[in-house]
C-alpha cells in the first residue's frame, strides 16, 4: 500500500474513534514519543500553513479566492519565503518570543516580562501588536496596553494567531491554557480579540485527546461566554456546517452577511478589509470542518476564505498537526519544512527543531511519559470592546501639516489615522512630539517615532467623551523641516442607540 493511501486509511480510523465525545476528569497518559510527534506536527504544520497562505494575504478582502487560482508550492518554497519574507512569520516568531521567556523564567513568568520582551524585539508588528508595543514602550503597561480604549485594534486577530503554542503546552487542559492566555493575551488584545486566542488554544488542547474535529470545535467553543459576538459566530459556523455539509462556500457567504463588518480596527471600518478575530476565526473553522481531516484540503479552504489568508490555514493546519502528528503531514509539505528545521527562526534564537524540544521540556515529562487530567471547558469572563458605540462618519483627510491642524466632528469618540512622513534627507532617529486639545482642553501629549518598529499605529484615538459637536486640534511641538505630519482619515463614533 502506498504511504499516502496508508495515511488516509489511518486517518479514517482515527476520525471514527472519538464519536462519544471527550471524557472529562479522565487521566490520560501519553508517551514521550507520541507527544513529540504531536508537538512537531503542531509547530511544523503551523509554519507550513502560514507559508501556504502567504501569497494571498489580504489580497482577497470580502471575496473568495477563485478555484482557478492555483496555490503556490514547490520543494524549496518554505526556505525561499523564510529568507525573502521573514515578516510573514509573525504568527510564529511572536509565539517563540513568549516561549523564550518561559524557557528563561518558567511558564509563570510575570506578565511584565512577556510584555517587555516582545515590545523591545526588533521585528515588525502590525495592528493590535504594534499598538500594544507602542503603549508599553511609552509607559502604558499590560493589560492596559491591549484595552480597547487605548488600543483601537483590541478585537483584531493578533493574539489569535499567537496562542497556538499555549494550547500545545496544555494537552487536554483548556482552562489551564486560558489562565496563560489571560496574562499574555491582554498584552495586545481585549474582548473578542482575546477570545480568539482563548478559543484557538482550546482547539489545540483538545486536539491532544480527541480526533473528532466537530467535537473539538464544539467543546472549545464552551470556553467563550454565550452571548458574546465571538461565541455567536462559532455557533453559527457549526449551525451552517450542518445546514450546508457539502458546500463550504455557502457557509462562508452566510457568515459574511452576519459578521463581515468591523467596528474597531480603523482601517477595516466601512471597508472590505477585515482583520478582526471573529471573522478570521470562522475561516479557521470552515477549513477544519469542511477539510474533514485532510491536511491539504483544510489549508486550501481556510486560505480561499480570503482576508488574513496566511494566519487562518496556519492555525487550522496546526490543530491537525497535533491531532495526527508530524508523520501524517503529506510528504511534499514535510520536505519543504525540513529544509528550515534547523535554521534559527526569523528574529529569534530558536529553530523549529529546538522549539519542539523546548515545548516538550516545559510540559514536565517524567519517566518517558506525560500524565494529565482532561479538563471540562469553563467559560472565561465576559469582555466586549466598543460596547454601545457605532461608526457614524469616516472622512478622508489627506492633510499634511507642519505646525498645527484643527478638525471638527459630531460624535463621542474619534480616531485619526496618520503618521510622521519623511520629506527630506535627515538621517537621525527623529521622533515628533505632539499635543491634542479637545474643545480647547489639553487631553494628551505624545511621541511619534519615525522608526517603523517603534511607530505609533494611529495619530490619535479617544473614546467615550460625550456626544455632541467637538473641535480637535493638534499641535506639533518640535517641527522639523525634513518631516511632515500626515493626517490620513478621521473615524467618528457615537452612541449605538
Amino acid at each position: 500500500m502506498k504511504k499516502s493511501l496508508y495515511i488516509a486509511f489511518a486517518l479514517t480510523l482515527v476520525l471514527a474513534s472519538c464519536s462519544e465525545g471527550i471524557e472529562y476528569g479522565k487521566t490520560v497518559t501519553i508517551s514521550e514519543d507520541v507527544l513529540m510527534d504531536k508537538i512537531r506536527g503542531g509547530w511544523f504544520a503551523q509554519t507550513i500553513g502560514c507559508t501556504y497562505g502567504g501569497p494571498t494575504e489580504f489580497k482577497y478582502k470580502g471575496g473568495l479566492i477563485p478555484d482557478a487560482q492555483p496555490m503556490i508550492w514547490y520543494d524549496n518554497y518554505i526556505y525561499d519565503t523564510f529568507i525573502a519574507d521573514p515578516g510573514l512569520f509573525d504568527d510564529v516568531y511572536m509565539d517563540l518570543t513568549f516561549l523564550e521567556v518561559m524557557c528563561d523564567m518558567g511558564i509563570d513568568a510575570p506578565v511584565e516580562e512577556y510584555a517587555n520582551r516582545f515590545a523591545n524585539a526588533d521585528y515588525y508588528l502590525w495592528h493590535a501588536n504594534q499598538a500594544a508595543r507602542y503603549n508599553i514602550l511609552n509607559g502604558r503597561p499590560a493589560p492596559e496596553s491591549g484595552y480597547w480604549k487605548y488600543n483601537p485594534h483590541a478585537d483584531d486577530i493578533d493574539f489569535q494567531i499567537e496562542a497556538d503554542f499555549i494550547g500545545m503546552l496544555c494537552p487536554g487542559q483548556p482552562v489551564k491554557a486560558a489562565a496563560l492566555a489571560d496574562r499574555i493575551g491582554h498584552i495586545m488584545n481585549y474582548g473578542d480579540g482575546w477570545y480568539g486566542g482563548v478559543f484557538v488554544s482550546a482547539l489545540y488542547a483538545y486536539a491532544y485527546v480527541c480526533d473528532d474535529i466537530p467535537t473539538i470545535v464544539r467543546e472549545a467553543a464552551k470556553m467563550i461566554p454565550e452571548g458574546t459576538r465571538f461565541r455567536r459566530c462559532v455557533d453559527d459556523v457549526l449551525r451552517l456546517w450542518k445546514k450546508y455539509p457539502n458546500d463550504w462556500k455557502q457557509c462562508w457567504f452566510e457568515l459574511e452577511k452576519l459578521y463581515s463588518h468591523e467596528i474597531g480596527c480603523p482601517e477595516g471600518v466601512w471597508n472590505c478589509f477585515n482583520i478582526e478575530a471573529v471573522t478570521n476565526s470562522a475561516y479557521v473553522l470552515i477549513g477544519l470542518l469542511y477539510g474533514e481531516g485532510d491536511f491539504e484540503k483544510t489549508m486550501e479552504i481556510s486560505t480561499r476564505c480570503g482576508q488574513d489568508s496566511d494566519c487562518n490555514p496556519a492555525s487550522a493546519a496546526g490543530v491537525l498537526g497535533v491531532i495526527y502528528g508530524y508523520d501524517a503531514i503529506p510528504e511534499k509539505y514535510r520536505k519543504g519544512a525540513e529544509m528550515i528545521a534547523d535554521l534559527p527562526f526569523p528574529f529569534t534564537s530558536l529553530s523549529l527543531n529546538e522549539v519542539c524540544l523546548k515545548n516538550l521540556e516545559l510540559m514536565g515529562v517524567q519517566d518517558g511519559q506525560l500524565s494529565f487530567t482532561v479538563e471540562a471547558p469553563q467559560p472565561v469572563r465576559w469582555e466586549q470592546s466598543f460596547e454601545g458605540l457605532k461608526p457614524v462618519a469616516k472622512t478622508v483627510l489627506k492633510k499634511r501639516f507642519s505646525d498645527s491642524l484643527t478638525l471638527e466632528f459630531d460624535g463621542n469618540s474619534v480616531v485619526v489615522e496618520g503618521s510622521v512622513v519623511k520629506t527630506g534627507h535627515d538621517e537621525s532617529d527623529y521622533t515628533a512630539r505632539l499635543r491634542a486639545y479637545l474643545d480647547g482642553e489639553l487631553v494628551e501629549e505624545w511621541l511619534m517615532p519615525v522608526d517603523y518598529v517603534t511607530r505609533k499605529y494611529e495619530l490619535f484615538s479617544r473614546y467615550c467623551f460625550g456626544s455632541g459637536h467637538h473641535t480637535l486640534r493638534f499641535e506639533w511641538l518640535n517641527p522639523h523641516p525634513d518631516y511632515v505630519i500626515n493626517a490620513q482619515t478621521m473615524l467618528v463614533y457615537d452612541n449605538e442607540n
